[in-house]
Parts: structure tokens; C-alpha cells; sequence
């Protein structure tokens, strides 16, 4: 038997890779997966390689594995993922510990590639970027409640800063029935929560339907009986239109919930990002999708310190985040990728000032997302269960994504994850919420 464990690290489409994986190793019978890569014989990592600190935590879990290597607990090490994609002849050459190294698109060929570093062979199988996903092939879903369900494949927008191109190749939408059936299929196993994932959701169809297909996808699967959750990621604003704004405000099942990846709100900087919409298109965006949406809770991504952003471009950008008051925030600091058009742009910005700006608008948003969550209390609210401990239950509300947004604690452990509750908020706090169950 050949002990195997997955290390995934990254984003939550790179988490749809690594279930794909052990869904392929999952069918031999001569692997058993496990959780602890101490004890595993191979150790696959699938790496992350968008940022440099992403890089950088891929790097480290490779060289922590090389140790358990060199100490004889483990056999083999399979390195997989952006990280490969985008630095394969640097993985070969620099690091002698890695025995073979797996493109985005050679997943399915994770038994085989796993047998042949047993036998002492290395292996190179990174090839131009592709996407064959389909809803037949297994997954080992990470949880059993929620699942991501990747929509498309690489992207086509081509911003200055961005490197997914590069590294995932265009954009290659799924057929909208196949994501049908695998939804329907999750739903089937007890999955509660369905969460769309892709580079960019809202760009989803037009490679093979003509037209931006996202609010036809939505309305599809919104025929599925027993979806209790339908979140939606990666939504650029500009592009959400007057039909996918209707149909959202009129499904119990989708999650009043937009993930808006506005990177800044500066037109000078919008610009040298090669992003589209000006600051006053995006503001009447998102007006009219909170008032045709109401209550619904909005996050967004920002870049602070991008080359050539003037101390007038960052009091824009506050301007902006304390005009919208986002209800979910996270916050990049620039970073210069290789071979992206951003890296070789003039006025590149110190890191202390990136620092700075960064800690500036988390300040800012601590007390917008505080003052939020205190405007829960006494209301009643729908929770989805994602972990028990020795004193709570831990859920996240219809507003809130796993693992990045607002939890919710509430003081009872008779429940299990997956299970739906309702409670009244009795306590709120920057990030957290406090809750007891309606009986």
C-alpha cells in the first residue's frame, strides 16, 4: 500500500485541483490517502505561484518536505500547480528533492506520474495550459457540506499586474449541463452550499456561447430541488449586468453576496492596470446592485502600492471604500510579477509605503466591518455549520464565504457541520458575530 497526502495551498480553485487529484488516486487500489504527510510515503504539493508571498509559502512547504525526505519518512515528492506551471526548468534545477513536477493540465496523470518516481524515475509533465474538467470525474471533496465548483479556466482580461494568463492559460468555460450535473450531483450527496469559482465568473460563456453566460448558469441552477446555498466569486463589476442583478434579487437560493474584485478605484491607476470601468461607473454599479439586491453583502480586493499610485490616487481610494463601506474587504500589497506588463512600469513604490497604505485601509475597514456587524445585532439570521469544538459551533451566515469572511460562535455543540440553523445575534465584533439558537 502506498501512503499518499496532499498538500494544497492557494486559492479555492487550486483547492478543486487538489480534490480532482484525489479523486484520480482514490480509484487505485494500491494508494491510501492520508492526512499527515509526515507518514506519507509521497507527498503531492500543489503550490501556489500568483504572488510573491505565495511563492514563497510553496518554496518552504517543498523544502519541509525535502526534510522528511532526507530523514527516510517519506519516498517521493510531486510538486504540482501554478508554481510548476510558471517555474518548471527553476524547480528541476534548484531543487533535487522534488521528484517530479506536474502541470495545470496533466492532473489526470497524477497514479501514473506517482508509480514512475517509485521506480526511481523523474518526471517532467508540465505542457501549455488546458482544462478538461468534466462532472464525470471523481472528487474527494474537502468538505462535505460545501463544495467550489470551477466554472472556467483561465482568463482573458489581461491585466498589467496579473500573471494567471501566463500561468492557466485563456479562458476555457465548461459546458453550462456539465456543471448542472455536477452541481445537481453534490446536492444529491447532502452538499448544502454551492460555491461558483473561476478566474472571472462573470466573463463565464463567452468563449462558447458568443455572450457572457453566468446569469443563464444561474438560472439553470436554480431548478436544482435541495440546493440550499448558491455563492457566486470572482465577479468583476463592470460586467455585472441588469438581468444577473434581477435574477439574483429573485432566488432564495442564491446568497445575497457578491465578490467585486475592484483592485482600485483611481482612474489613472485603473488604466495602467488594464482594467475597464472608471470610478464613476463602478459607484452607480454598485448603487443599483444594492438597491435592486437589498441587504446584500458585498466584499471586494484591493492593490495598494501599485506602480505610480500617488498619494492623491490612495486618498481616492479610501474616498471610495468609505463611500461604498464594503462589507467584506481584503487587501493586496502590489507585487511585482515577472513577464507582466506592471513589473517594468516607472514610479514603483517602496515596500514601507505599500506597508503603510496597507495597514491605512485595514484600519478603515476594521471599524466599517465592526459597525456593520453591530447593525446584526438582535436580528435573526440563517447559519451553516462548518466546524464543532470543545465549546462552540462555528457557521457563517448567507453573507459571508468559508475560510476568508465573518463567522458566526454560538455556545451549543448538539449540532453537526452541515447542518442549517437559525439564531439571534447577541454579540458583534470586528470580524466575528455571536450567536443564540431560536428554539
Amino acid at each position: 500500500m502506498i501512503t499518499t497526502s496532499l498538500i494544497s495551498l492557494g486559492c479555492s480553485k487550486n483547492q478543486v485541483d487538489s480534490e480532482l487529484m484525489l479523486g484520480v488516486l482514490s480509484k487505485d487500489d494500491d494508494i491510501c490517502i492520508i492526512d499527515n504527510p509526515a507518514n506519507a510515503d509521497i507527498i503531492i504539493i500543489n503550490t501556489c505561484g500568483f504572488i510573491q508571498d505565495a511563492r514563497e509559502e510553496s518554496i518552504d512547504t517543498i523544502i519541509q518536505a525535502g526534510q522528511l525526505k532526507k530523514q527516510g519518512q517519506c519516498k517521493s515528492i510531486i510538486v504540482t500547480g501554478c508554481l510548476t506551471q510558471r517555474y518548471r526548468d527553476e524547480i528541476l534545477n534548484e531543487l533535487p528533492e522534488v521528484d517530479a513536477i506536474i502541470g495545470t493540465s496533466k492532473f489526470d496523470e497524477i497514479t501514473n506520474i506517482l508509480k514512475l518516481t517509485l521506480s526511481g524515475n523523474r518526471v517532467n509533465r508540465v505542457a501549455s495550459p488546458a482544462f478538461s474538467y468534466k462532472s464525470s470525474q471523481a472528487r474527494v471533496l474537502s468538505e462535505l457540506h460545501y463544495a467550489y465548483v470551477k466554472i472556467a479556466e483561465g482568463c482573458n482580461n489581461n491585466c498589467s499586474y496579473c500573471s494567471i494568463p501566463r500561468i492557466r492559460g485563456p479562458l476555457y468555460s465548461r459546458q453550462m449541463e456539465d456543471i448542472y450535473e455536477e452541481v445537481a450531483g453534490f446536492v444529491e450527496k447532502g452538499v448544502k452550499e454551492i460555491i461558483l469559482v473561476a478566474q472571472d465568473t462573470t466573463c463565464y460563456g463567452l468563449d462558447i456561447y458568443g455572450k457572457p453566460a453566468l446569469a443563464d448558469l444561474l438560472e439553470k441552477l436554480n431548478e436544482i430541488k435541495n440546493l440550499k446555498w448558491l455563492r457566486i466569486m470572482y465577479s468583476y463589476p463592470e460586467r455585472i449586468n441588469n438581468r444577473l442583478i434581477s435574477i439574483m434579487a429573485n432566488s432564495d437560493k442564491i446568497c445575497n453576496y457578491l465578490d467585486l474584485p475592484v483592485q482600485h478605484s483611481s482612474n489613472k491607476i485603473r488604466k495602467r492596470m488594464n482594467r475597464t470601468g472608471r470610478r464613476s461607473q463602478l459607484l452607480t454599479r454598485i448603487k443599483k446592485i444594492r438597491r435592486e439586491i437589498p441587504g446584500i453583502a458585498l466584499r471586494t480586493s484591493l492593490i495598494v502600492g501599485f506602480p505610480g499610485e500617488t498619494d492623491e490616487d490612495f486618498r481616492d481610494l479610501i474616498d471610495f471604500i468609505q463611500q461604498i463601506r464594503f462589507d467584506r474587504l481584503g487587501v493586496f500589497k502590489y507585487s511585482a510579477e515577472e513577464d507582466t506588463p506592471a513589473s517594468s512600469y516607472s514610479g514603483q513604490i517602496p515596500e514601507d509605503i505599500k506597508e503603510e497604505r496597507y495597514q491605512k485601509i485595514m484600519e478603515i475597514q476594521r471599524e466599517i466591518s465592526y459597525n456593520n456587524n453591530q447593525r446584526l445585532v438582535g436580528k435573526n439570521i440563517e447559519v451553516l455549520i462548518d466546524e464543532i469544538t470543545d465549546e462552540y459551533a462555528i457557521g457563517r451566515s448567507r453573507y459571508d464565504a468559508p475560510e476568508i469572511d465573518n463567522q458566526v460562535y454560538l455556545a451549543v455543540k448538539s449540532y453537526r457541520k452541515g447542518d442549517l440553523l437559525y439564531c439571534k445575534v447577541s454579540d458583534a465584533y470586528e470580524y466575528d458575530l455571536i450567536g443564540e439558537i431560536i428554539k
